[in-house]
């Protein structure tokens, strides 16, 4: 049942809106909306929130603001590369455009406050502008004296504007040698058990019934829990495994209610899925079809591969046939093979000229190869400036791979020379 969040400058119509939009966190919303106090006060100057990746720092910011409408400027600090993207953003979200190009090229901190401070007393602020900075750690490798000046932009641009921070790491790791304005803390733990069951429950099938959603999710969680607590990792795996879930529902095999059947049947496929737990280097269609090869190795493909059928991106094709050669053919045949006019010259001209785009990079697909297991990483793991590899795969899958893109590996082979 949602909390009820109170708050005597607010509509309690919008408080109602937010606490549904914040599952299993109107308590931080709670103690945030305090910290805040009402629209037309004087706030604190500066709010630092920390707590673990996918704990719901941002999300909790974005919907009490945007909900009640609060003047306020978002900035990532990933995004902003330089002090001057991030005080142009500020600059544009309270004051427009105008203001943002009065900046110099290369603006220092006096150039920014002194056009927030020419803006503000024209437009003086009627509630608290809040500037929320986002992934904020990455402040600490900026100038050594914006951090502190921001803690205390109220003091300095003469204006009703709260800083706020969000961080995964803790203010200790933040406060700067020479002293700095204390922010107020507040702490978002990690989402417990049950709240991820809650949370994640909200996300069910419109083809099936909630309680029939809330029984995967259980399962889902029994599985995953132990290694991932990760809100968006776990949504992530949710999807991408429901399907799997529903196939003896779908097959008229069993009824929703029959959840130990169900159970018996997903339970070794979560176990492989646990494989790619924070990988993004395999993406949900591959990995789907790595499954679907791995139970066709069972039947008509036994004596081959179940890799041959991953559809793999196109260059990745070309780097794979390469490290088959490398790996099996004697070292001194190198030069022989990877010659302009041999075989790098059909990759070069004829992939590059007419298939790939000219800023597509050979390496980037190596650890998705790592990955899916068609490459074996041989070196030891200290050995960070040259790593080596080995293609694992079959003759008889190359075989097929090269065929997809009409090279005649065979001639390229020095056991068949």
């Amino acid at each position: 049942m949602t909390k009820m969040l109170q708050h005597s400058g607010y509509e309690e119509e919008r408080l109602q809106r937010v606490a549904e939009l914040l599952p299993c966190r109107e308590v931080q919303a709670g103690m945030l909306l305090s910290l805040m106090g009402q629209p037309q006060q004087c706030s604190y100057p500066s709010i630092f929130i920390y707590g673990h990746r996918a704990s719901g720092k941002s999300h909790v910011m974005q919907v009490l603001l945007k909900e009640l409408e609060l003047p306020h400027a978002t900035v990532s600090c990933v995004e902003c590369v330089s002090v001057a993207l991030l005080f142009e953003q500020v600059l544009l979200s309270f004051f427009g455009c105008d203001a943002a190009s009065l900046l110099p090229r290369s603006p220092s901190l006096s150039d920014f406050v002194r056009i927030y401070r020419q803006h503000c007393s024209q437009t003086p602020a009627k509630q608290t502008r809040y500037i929320v900075m986002e992934k904020a750690e990455l402040l600490r490798d900026t100038d050594a004296n914006l951090l502190p000046a921001l803690l205390r932009l109220q003091e300095l641009v003469d204006d009703n504007v709260t800083i706020i921070l969000l961080s995964e790491i803790v203010w200790d790791k933040f406060r700067p040698n020479t002293g700095c304005f204390e922010p107020l803390l507040l702490h978002f733990p990690d989402y417990s058990k049950g709240e991820l069951q809650q949370i994640l429950s909200q996300d069910k099938h419109p083809s099936y019934s909630a309680e029939f959603y809330s029984s995967y999710i259980n399962i889902l969680l029994g599985v995953f829990y132990s290694v991932c607590r990760d809100l968006r990792e776990l949504r992530h795996l949710a999807a991408l495994n429901f399907s799997k879930f529903c196939e003896p529902l779908a097959e008229g095999k069993v009824k929703e209610t029959d959840t130990h059947k169900l159970w018996r049947n997903i339970e070794p496929h979560l176990k492989k899925a646990m494989q790619t737990v924070y990988l993004r280097e395999v993406s949900s269609l591959q990995w789907e079809q790595l499954q679907q090869m791995e139970e066709r190795e069972c039947g008509a493909l036994r004596g081959l591969s179940a890799h041959t059928h991953v559809e793999l991106p196109y260059y990745s094709k070309f780097l794979l046939i390469a490290a088959y050669l490398a790996s099996y053919n004697p070292a001194r045949t190198d030069k022989r093979f990877f010659l302009k006019t041999c075989f790098s010259y059909k990759i070069n001209k004829f992939v590059v000229d007419s298939r790939v785009a000219p800023t597509a990079s050979i390496f980037s697909q190596i650890s998705s190869l790592v990955t899916l297991q068609l490459l074996t990483k041989v070196s030891h793991d200290d050995q960070l400036d040259a790593p080596k590899y080995k293609c694992a795969v079959s003759m008889d899958f190359i075989c097929a791979i090269s065929r997809t893109v009409n090279f005649e590996i065979i001639k390229y082979l020095y056991d068949f020379l």
